[in-house]
């Protein structure tokens, strides 16, 4: 009599475990299959909840218990009860539910069913399978498939782990492609790294050599091993001159690793600044990682505004490189992007090579790594100065434009840093509004220990220039609501927040779209 209810709740548990199964890969691809990301999204997830409301004053800010910690007692006091059958039952319902917001489907990306995800995905559940089947053996035999249901994050974690070196070797003919191409069609290459700013710069200096062409840049954020193998055998044609490569690391010995087999000509470093510092822990180590693009260059371009960039080029020149300084506070600067008066002064080895109207979006310190490139690229100063005009803003950082209702927006949603948060801050702020300016923001990620402390401080920023703050999602809900002088307002979604401003802002009014977060993050 007991096999029909048997069957139902097993199967309700398979549908548990599918469940969970989406949306956890999801989070996985979303962060590259890092192995270690699954342990940090399951904290994300699990921490207690910022109370959710229109306008919240940081005093009555409060943390109340999720579903998730509700479930879990549950399941401690049946298993401690030797209730196994409501241990299942709640397991089912926690696979289905939770955590709460981490939607199945995706609201921000849907889910890939790529070769890789699918291989993950057989290997996970077969050992998940195993270890319900021998379960089944034993007195308690729902324990273990309960577990699978409960513990999908980390064996996303081990599968993937288990799963690395075959992937590593799969990757490697790709490499060795690239490679062959590179070899083949020999172009001079540009390497561009930092902790933000060397999207902008590659795309600024793609701009400046533009009319040229036989000029390849790598598309969008293709900057890892994958990535830039994939750039070079699907973009780069016969008759290529120059190719420019970003290149970005999440840890030591991968930038070294991406120019071993794509050796740069001239490498490129826009700034060093906490960011991933989940993964890398320190500056110091930042530091490191970056400066192993300057090891195969001949010449080197480096954003000498920068504190740790200035101390670089000694330890270059002692090893026989070339190195421009470049910036745009820096006075001895071979190539400088100066603002007085409220316009651009670009200065070449102390002339003025053209004064310009100021370039919205961009940063003049990401402004003069380009020139400082397109220079060592034996580019005539002349026909850099006639292509200043032709540069243009990277989408979704810091574009301003006026929406048909007639405020003022600025895209800055793919900017995430502390330096880049405060740039957009100081553009709001120069716009000129009669009416409100609001910041929508989720605040910053990737920060390590320092990120409750950089969005308070961000939080205090947006106060001091006298603008309202709306605070997307819980990952930085409390350090924001704290930081903030006065009350909040606070929507979990993006879309939420956008159809407030769309409601409540009108002609004279201005909003600063501050990052954004996938859904994936809480």
């Amino acid at each position: 009599m007991r096999l029909i209810p048997d069957v139902v709740l097993a199967l309700a548990l398979a549908l548990a475990y599918v469940a969970q199964m989406l949306r956890w890969l999801r989070v996985l691809q979303r962060e590259h299959y890092q192995a270690s990301s699954m342990r940090r999204f399951l904290a994300r997830w699990s921490s207690p909840q910022v109370a959710s409301a229109k306008s919240i004053d940081r005093s009555k800010l409060r943390r109340p218990v999720t579903l998730t910690h509700v479930l879990l007692i549950g399941l401690v006091v049946a298993v401690l009860a030797r209730l196994d059958v409501l241990a299942a039952v709640i397991s089912v319902g926690y696979g289905a539910l939770c955590p709460q917001g981490l939607s199945i489907k995706g609201r921000t990306s849907a889910l890939q069913w790529t070769r890789r995800l699918t291989t993950v995905f057989i290997v996970a559940t077969v050992i998940a399978l195993v270890f319900a089947v021998a379960g089944s053996f034993t007195r308690r035999p729902w324990l273990l498939a309960v577990a699978a249901v409960w513990a999908v994050p980390l064996l996303l974690d081990l599968t993937t782990r288990l799963l690395e070196p075959l992937e590593n070797r799969r990757a490697q003919r790709f490499v060795d492609q690239a490679v062959e191409r590179l070899n083949k069609v020999r172009p001079r290459v540009v390497a561009i790294t930092g902790s933000y700013g060397k999207t902008s710069t590659k795309n600024h200096l793609r701009d400046l050599l533009g009319a040229r062409g036989g000029v390849v840049a790598s598309p969008r954020s293709y900057n890892n091993r994958a990535g830039l193998s994939r750039a070079i055998n699907e973009n780069l044609a016969d008759g290529t001159q120059i190719f420019i490569a970003e290149m970005g690391t999440f840890a030591e010995g991968e930038i070294a690793d991406l120019c071993a087999w794509c050796p740069p000509d001239i490498a490129v470093v826009t700034a060093i600044g906490p960011v991933h510092l989940e993964r890398m822990k320190s500056v110091d180590v930042i530091e490191r990682a970056k400066y192993e693009i300057t090891e195969r260059a001949r010449t080197v371009v480096l954003n000498v505004d920068d504190a740790r960039l200035r101390n670089w080029p000694s330890r270059l020149t002692a090893q026989g490189k070339r190195v421009r300084r470049v910036g745009s506070t820096t006075s001895d600067a071979s190539v400088r992007v100066v603002e007085d008066d409220g316009r651009w002064h670009v200065i070449v080895e102390g002339d003025v090579l053209a004064v310009m109207e100021p370039l919205v979006g961009i940063q003049p310190t990401n402004l003069a790594c380009a020139i400082g490139a397109a220079l060592e690229l034996d580019v005539a100063i002349e026909e850099i100065a006639g292509r200043l005009s032709d540069v243009t803003a990277v989408a979704n950082r810091s574009n301003v434009v006026r929406a048909p209702s007639g405020v003022m927006v600025i895209d800055d949603t793919f900017n995430a840093n502390p330096a880049s948060a405060a740039a957009a801050l100081r553009l709001l702020a120069s716009l000129p509004l009669a009416g409100q300016r609001v910041v929508v923001t989720p605040g910053l990620i990737e920060l390590g220990v320092d990120q409750h402390v950089e969005n308070m401080n961000l939080a205090k920023k947006v106060s001091a220039y006298g603008a309202q703050l709306v605070v997307v999602g819980r990952t930085n809900a409390k350090a924001l609501m704290t930081g903030y002088e006065g009350a909040v307002r606070r929507f979990d979604t993006r879309d939420e927040a956008v159809q407030w401003v769309r409601s409540s802002l009108v002609t004279g009014d201005g909003v600063l779209y501050l990052n954004d977060l996938p859904d994936h993050y809480p």
